[in-house]
């Protein structure tokens, strides 16, 4: 029985990276002070609210967020799910600027960020993180519940509102079907017509997109959610073919030719085939043996944020309908995609970019933690650098 993402897939949660895409970093505007003498006392108070009616209902955190008039963000490319979009929307509705950082950061390189500017107005106010990473640096979140928490399935959050679950996809293979003709099986990518042309969005390691890759081609050669060897096995093989292509994977680097066979984010193919339309190339996807790798993404407020405040109003909004519609928009599922529907708040349109799924594999915190060191240990060493 095939059933859509948008009906209600509860998963667990799992991602390593927020991004792996490139697009323009928009808004440089320093952050002004949070803890201003106009919004001190409203900053102060957020720093420790675990929910809007704390701060007196969700007019007091608007108000306090406006005070502070600054956000930042890091690791949100625009082509992402749709965040460009996402991210302007929050502007209009509340006046507030958006300083983005680094928008191709992974999750670990988020963290980093967070330690390297603590105490700083330059520190990100909010993350989104892959699970593995989540998980270990829970020391760094703010516990906090968007009014619409408790429509989020049990499985999909912390209990303490410490990390919450926003948007997923599926895992599929897109490539240039103008330059390479169709693709059906994986098989194929060791023929020398695509030299140099085959990528993951990422480090495996590293990167949540690049992980899931992997592990799509790793089931797609009869490894299992345990066991690795047959996924890198089956790099080796295209790095021995010469079609391997280790360098970041971008949107200009798709457009330019340069990658030419992605395994990626249904959202972020969605965007490839959308722009290279333009340009009069046919970029095309396929789901290996019809395997459905599917993977969510994590919210999280740094507890260190300079601006607590709009951090705080930022989640309301990620988890409003309007933004669960605008991540739908971009191809990606969010995470109140079934509550939506029962309620008649779902935009059936942009639900036709999210593809049917047959039987979803997503690994379990401890599969993807044991995957993850067998990649960092064996990536490198066998498929290099």
């Amino acid at each position: 029985m095939r059933s859509s993402l948008v009906a209600g897939l509860a998963v667990t949660a799992l991602a390593l990276s927020a991004c792996g895409s490139s697009t323009p970093s928009s808004s440089s505007s320093s952050a002004s002070s949070a803890s201003s003498s106009a919004s001190g006392a409203s900053t102060d108070a957020a720093k420790t609210a675990t929910s809007a009616e704390e701060l007196g209902g969700m007019d007091k955190l608007v108000e306090a967020a406006k005070a502070e008039g600054q956000l930042n963000v890091i690791a949100l490319p625009h082509d992402w799910a749709n965040y460009g979009e996402i991210i302007e929307g929050f502007k209009t509705k509340y006046g507030i600027t958006v300083n983005e950082a680094t928008p191709d950061a992974s999750s670990k390189e988020e963290i980093q960020a967070a330690d390297a500017n603590k105490g700083t107005d330059k520190a990100p106010d909010v993350f989104d993180l892959g699970t593995t990473v989540a998980l270990e640096s829970t020391d760094y979140f703010a516990p906090y519940k968007v009014e619409n928490f408790d429509k989020i399935p049990t499985e999909n959050k912390d209990p303490e509102g410490k990390w919450v679950n926003d948007y997923t996809g599926v895992m599929v293979v897109g490539y240039n079907k103008t330059l390479f003709g169709e693709i059906t099986s994986l098989d194929q990518l060791t023929d020398a017509k695509f030299d140099g042309a085959v990528a993951v969005n990422g480090k495996p390691a590293e990167a949540g997109a690049a992980f899931n890759g992997f592990l799509l081609a790793n089931l797609a050669n009869g490894g299992t959610l345990d066991d690795g060897t047959k996924g890198l096995e089956y790099f080796k093989e295209l790095k021995d073919a010469g079609t391997l292509n280790q360098t970041d994977v971008t949107k200009g680097t798709i457009e330019s030719g340069e990658h030419g066979v992605v395994f990626d984010w249904t959202y972020n193919q969605l965007s490839y085939t959308s722009s290279l339309k333009e340009k009069g190339v046919e970029w095309a996807t396929f789901v290996p043996d019809d395997i459905s790798v599917v993977s969510y993404y994590n919210q999280a407020i740094n507890k260190d944020a300079p601006h607590p405040a709009a951090a705080r109003l930022w989640q309301e909004y990620l988890f409003s309908d309007e933004a669960q519609n605008l991540w739908l928009k971009g191809g990606a599922s969010p995470v109140l995609a079934a509550e939506m529907k029962k309620a008649g708040t779902l935009n059936e349109e942009f639900a036709k970019n999210v593809p049917a799924v047959t039987d979803p594999q997503t690994p379990t915190a401890d599969q993807a933690e044991k995957m993850n060191k067998f990649l960092a240990d064996n990536w490198d060493k066998t498929i290099g650098q």
